[in-house]
């Protein structure tokens, strides 16, 4: 991971935007809003706005910071995620049960943080190298947390049969542009990050990989295309899915992408804005790996994989390649030859989870704007389509 070269006054503005936009996510949220969880891969709002708050304390504050005092010992349990070297933490499957520290409690171990947070910066941001990468990883950290809050608190308002609306203003875009096939020739190319600025260490080193000659979709599939897969029974045709994907349909009972509800003949779809009549020309989202996979079978293509999609978002072709939804590709997650982990907890971000899942590229419309590059990698379970989750389609030529 890099970070970006930053005068403490850039730091201390891009530090306070991000920790104040992940408030202003949770303004309009009761305090119960943000305690239930509606699933275990689900967190609780509360806990996303404390958590963020402990990397910084426990990853900085106490690290760096010769007078700080902890603002809560218990915290350490109770909002650690998955840091192994940092202690022991409470089971995530449980979080939902944390009803106190209250959503008050919570912004006010924020304000304490944030305060000796930014003295923090102003007076060793500019003389300790270890400092600035942390602190860019914490802002980050803290975007990915954004999104994974605004993800939660759909899935838990899904599950409300008053179908709660969470942000009434979020507008999803239609994709109303022309379908086509985009060529690239057999080459050899530089693929992950080398630029000196900020990447997680997922997206490096950077190597060569030879990519054969293949087309890939200018545009993602839409509700509309999904909706045939749909209408010609795709959810029930055996022969269209891998044999997991196939045993979690049936046992999971999927019709539908994750959203869609069928009610008087009419297809609707639950958003952050609500429930809403389903846009046929909107990009599908919410769906697993498994589906991705199945309509790319049932449609006679194939997924891209991530060094595809990468040569294809250069040549600054694609149509939506952000800012609408993450694009599942057919390639494992794994390490790039040369990956190292990193010493020390900060070690456990990403590669502990380089096994059983699949890269995703791009980002969604609730991906935070400096997520947005060419070789991010984000990673999920082949099953898991909570998150805002879509595709495009690709082929092999020859």
């Amino acid at each position: 991971m890099r970070y970006y070269v930053y005068m403490p006054t850039t730091i201390i503005s891009k530090y306070r935007e991000t920790r104040e936009l992940t408030e202003t996510l949770v303004k309009d949220l009761s305090d119960a809003d943000m305690t239930a969880q509606s699933m275990p891969d689900a967190s609780p709002a509360k806990w996303h706005l404390a958590h963020t708050t402990w990397f910084f304390e426990t990853f900085l504050l106490q690290k760096f910071s010769t007078d700080y005092e902890v603002y809560d010992e218990a915290f350490a349990f109770l909002f650690n995620s998955y840091y192994e070297s940092a202690g022991p933490r409470h089971l995530r499957s449980q979080r939902g049960l944390i009803t106190r520290p209250s959503k008050d409690e919570i912004l006010a171990y924020r304000t304490y943080v944030d305060e000796a947070m930014l003295i923090l910066i102003d007076t060793q941001y500019g003389i300790n190298d270890e400092l600035k990468f942390l602190l860019d990883l914490g802002i980050n950290h803290e975007q990915q947390h954004q999104e994974l809050l605004q993800a939660d608190i759909l899935h838990l308002f899904a599950q409300n049969p008053l179908r709660p609306t969470a942000y009434p203003k979020f507008n999803f875009s239609s994709n109303s542009k022309n379908y086509n096939w985009l060529n690239f020739s057999e080459e050899t190319h530089l693929i992950g990050n080398a630029e000196q600025s900020f990447s997680y260490d997922n997206e490096s080193p950077q190597h060569k990989v030879h990519i054969a000659e293949f087309e890939i979709a200018s545009n993602l599939i839409t509700n509309g295309d999904w909706l045939e897969f749909v209408e010609d029974n795709g959810y029930t045709t055996p022969l269209l899915w891998l044999s997991d994907g196939w045993a979690t349909v049936k046992n999971e009972n999927w019709h539908a992408p994750f959203y869609w509800e069928y009610r008087d003949g009419i297809w609707f779809e639950m958003g952050l804005n609500g429930l809403h009549e389903l846009d046929l020309n909107a990009p599908v989202k919410h769906i697993s790996y498994f589906e991705a996979d199945a309509f790319a079978t049932w449609s006679g293509y194939r997924l891209p994989t991530e060094f595809e999609w990468e040569l294809a978002a250069k040549s600054l072709s694609l149509n939506d390649a952000f800012k609408s939804v993450w694009q599942w590709t057919k390639s494992p997650y794994v390490a790039y030859p040369g990956f190292k982990v990193a010493r020390g907890a900060v070690g456990e971000y990403n590669g502990k989870f380089m096994c059983n899942q699949f890269v995703l590229r791009g980002s969604s419309a609730v991906t935070s704007d400096s997520h947005e590059r060419t070789t991010y990698r984000n990673f999920f379970y082949p099953h898991q389509r909570w998150q805002f989750t879509g595709l495009r389609l690709a082929r092999d030529l020859g």
